[in-house]
């Protein structure tokens, strides 16, 4: 992997990956903060997203870069001292909400492509992500960034396929759309649950030596991540108002285009997408767990103890996830991006703008 991709590139694709999980993917969260607003409404919501996530992402880079952490423990070390842990209990919360959520969506399609059990598809994504795991970082790094490029070449065909077929629908979803006004803090709300992901995935971000490559890399990785949402929303007016209902919205459209290799090809993205999330947060955990045992003079944890403790947290996780998609998206991420604000953006902008002009 070159230089260029390292620095600029990498550090978006691997956040892309991690927060296009079974929310993002199957369409339910995007309708859930973004198009129940009103197609343009939603519209200006995913812009309010972008900009506060391309600032949030800026930020985290150069205070990665400047005080050489590269962990989530070590980040907050730096922004909240004795406190950090405040983080790792919201974090923790988070971490179990999105693998339900995964579970969940897993679940669903599993159901209703091939008729097995849901529970089927939540035990093949415990195995996925337990190996990846033991396979460690530099595995799991190269998988999120290359999947991202599939990601994206399933998502623009997938677009073209809903502009050329779909094209008369969109715009009479487009002229009934009913607007509301909630779409700013909708936006927000949506960056205050998804950036926190960021110190998650910095052990993705150690080639970047400058300011300058900080701010490219955090602009260019908030467009990667939000530019697939855009797209989504964008044509699920095909099926506008239908749509705000659906529990795997995304559905309704391939029902709508009724071209089942595309179909297919964007189930095995999703589901790749959905293991992907939990090897990336959980990577994100091991790098802790690790920094914790060095800083404490003791060896970091053999392949074989990190798998041991994801298939653990995996279990418990995947366990929530009866409770369905819809449910968890609506009254979870919601609740917790309020407690994301207070112990992540706060301080950010604060005590983490503060240390570096200090420094």
């Amino acid at each position: 992997m070159n230089r260029f991709v390292r620095i600029y590139l990498l550090p978006g694709a691997v956040l892309q990956s991690v927060v296009v999980a079974g929310g993002y993917g199957t369409g339910r969260e995007v309708v859930e903060y973004f198009t129940n607003q009103g197609m343009y409404a939603g519209l200006m919501g995913l812009t309010v997203a972008a900009v506060s996530m391309a600032i949030i992402f800026c930020l985290c880079l150069e205070v990665s870069r400047v005080f050489q952490v590269y962990n989530y423990r070590s980040f907050f070390q730096v922004l909240l001292g004795k406190s950090w842990f405040l983080f790792e209990i919201v974090a923790g919360t988070m971490f179990m909400l999105v693998i339900a959520v995964i579970g969940s969506a897993t679940g669903e399609v599993m159901k209703n492509e091939l008729g097995l059990h849901p529970m089927v598809g939540v035990v093949i994504m415990l195995t996925a992500v337990t190996l990846l795991i033991f396979y460690g970082r530099e595995l799991i790094t190269r998988i999120l960034a290359y999947w991202s490029i599939l990601l994206y070449a399933i998502f623009i065909v997938y677009i073209i396929s809903v502009f050329s077929l779909l094209s008369g629908d969109i715009t009479q979803g487009m002229a009934i759309s009913e607007e509301k006004s909630g779409w700013l803090i909708k936006g927000l709300q949506y960056t205050f649950y998804n950036a926190p992901a960021i110190p998650i995935i910095l052990y993705c971000a150690m080639a970047i030596e400058t300011r300058r490559q900080a701010i490219i890399a955090g602009i260019t990785g908030a467009l990667i991540t939000t530019i697939p949402g855009l797209m989504l929303h964008i044509s699920f007016a095909a099926n506008y108002p239908g749509i705000l209902d659906e529990a795997l919205p995304i559905y309704s459209i391939f029902t709508m285009l009724d071209i089942d290799v595309l179909k297919y090809a964007y189930l095995l993205m999703l589901f790749g997408t959905f293991i992907e999330t939990g090897a990336g947060n959980l990577q994100g955990f091991m790098e802790r767990l690790d920094s914790w045992r060095r800083d404490t003079n003791r060896t970091p944890l053999s392949r074989g103890a990190h798998a041991g403790i994801t298939a653990g947290l995996m279990l418990i996780a995947g366990s929530l996830s009866h409770f369905g998609i819809v449910n968890l998206i609506a009254a979870g991420y919601g609740t917790l991006a309020w407690a994301y604000f207070v112990v992540f953006v706060v301080p950010l902008f604060t005590i983490g703008i503060y240390k570096l002009i200090k420094a």
